[in-house]
């Protein structure tokens, strides 16, 4: 027999985990789905800056605020302005008074993780496609064949979510970025050209059309993020599998830039890896279709230059298990509720594609510099 789903979530990220733990507190059961053969499977990206109004919300809503206190990055909301030369133009310091404090991704989402009943999420089960079966549900097939239907299905599934279709044609765009994703480890005795040059928390480094976007993790690692604006097809003609090709890939896009720059490429510890940015249309939305919602990057995907991605993930799915649990027996009212909160978040993708324009401009990082410049108080 094909087994029932009162509430399926697909996506074990941390907008889909997050909604499992809000309907968990409210004595609410969901399955979530995941691709991913373990928690461990992959490694989990960077570090996140958590906000007030959003993911700290979000975890308020989850009852796991306090436990979230406990793994930020002291010192992690630093932030430092280079040019290509390596000039510092602005360095701020975390005093401890920041709204948005830096957290490891995987250290949250091991904690939203662990505050859900053994067994909520089913790894290793891919979703490879749903259909409506009428009255609100669906029916949602997997990878090695399994079948199960479900009353109420939520694509938190990222990017090229499999369940986005049966709301919206809506498919993401190259933004013209890609970022080279890389690591050097123990910093401070390996690499400290690097790490002084990245300081205690986040580096922006900039020129015209490229730069790098780096912090310090609390393992002291440096995260690294080289970043230009090029052909979609770059990455895909670059052979990543060689570190040695891979890194003059890379560095052939920084000639003239200063050393200690270029080092955080060239000193990179294990691959780099190519992660072009795409992002759904500004104000992505959809007509109201009985028994699915998204969240997350599902919903509006947008470029990580606005800071907003994770943050308004874990407020989507902590308001969607407040209107769920608000509204009992009848998850219609729920996500009308929901997404009457979600389609107006869509609009920041409009502050991520303009940030992404300033950061890459070609009198960079002057555009930078102004903008906190006029956010400065007095």
């Amino acid at each position: 027999m094909t087994v029932h789903h009162p509430i399926a979530v697909i996506g074990a990220g941390l907008g889909g985990l997050t909604l499992a733990r809000v309907l968990h507190v409210h004595g609410i059961e969901a399955a979530v789905f995941d691709l991913d053969a373990s928690p461990g499977a992959r490694t989990q990206g960077g570090m996140l800056d958590i906000h007030e109004e959003s993911g700290q919300a979000a975890l308020r809503a989850a009852g796991l605020y306090e436990e979230f206190r406990a793994l930020i990055h002291p010192g992690g909301q630093a932030m430092r302005i280079l040019d290509r030369h390596a000039v510092v133009r602005m360095e701020e310091s975390d005093d401890g008074s920041g709204g948005r404090p830096e957290v490891d991704r995987g250290r949250l989402r091991d904690l939203l993780l662990g505050a859900l009943p053994a067994g909520t999420v089913r790894w290793g089960a891919k979703v490879t496609g749903a259909r409506p079966l009428g009255g609100g549900r669906h029916e949602v097939t997997l990878a090695d064949g399994g079948v199960f239907t479900t009353g109420l299905l939520v694509g938190a599934d990222g990017a090229w979510s499999r369940i986005r279709p049966l709301l919206s044609d809506a498919v993401p765009q190259y933004s013209g970025v890609s970022f080279v994703e890389s690591d050097l480890l123990d910093a401070d005795l390996r690499h400290p050209a690097g790490a002084a040059v990245v300081g205690g928390g986040m580096l922006f480094a900039l020129g015209a059309g490229r730069g790098f976007l780096a912090h310090r993790e609390p393992d002291r690692s440096l995260h690294v993020y080289a970043a230009l604006r090029i052909a979609e097809s770059w990455a895909g003609g670059t052979d990543f599998t060689d570190p040695v090709a891979a890194k003059a890939a890379v560095l052939e896009h920084f000639t003239g830039w200063h050393p200690s720059l270029r080092a955080l490429v060239a000193d990179a510890d294990g691959p780099l890896v190519p992660r072009p940015i795409h992002a759904l249309p500004v104000g992505h939305r959809w007509e109201r279709v009985p028994g699915v919602t998204l969240l997350g990057d599902a919903a509006h995907l947008m470029s990580p230059f606005a800071g907003e991605g994770a943050n308004l993930a874990m407020l989507d799915g902590a308001e969607l298990g407040r209107a769920l649990a608000a509204h009992p027996g009848d998850p219609e009212a729920a996500l009308v509720a929901y997404e009457h909160l979600l389609f107006p978040r869509s609009e920041a993708a409009a502050e991520s594609a303009a940030s992404l324009d300033v950061i890459f401009a070609a009198d960079a990082p002057r555009g930078l510099l102004d903008q906190f410049a006029a956010h400065r108080p007095g």
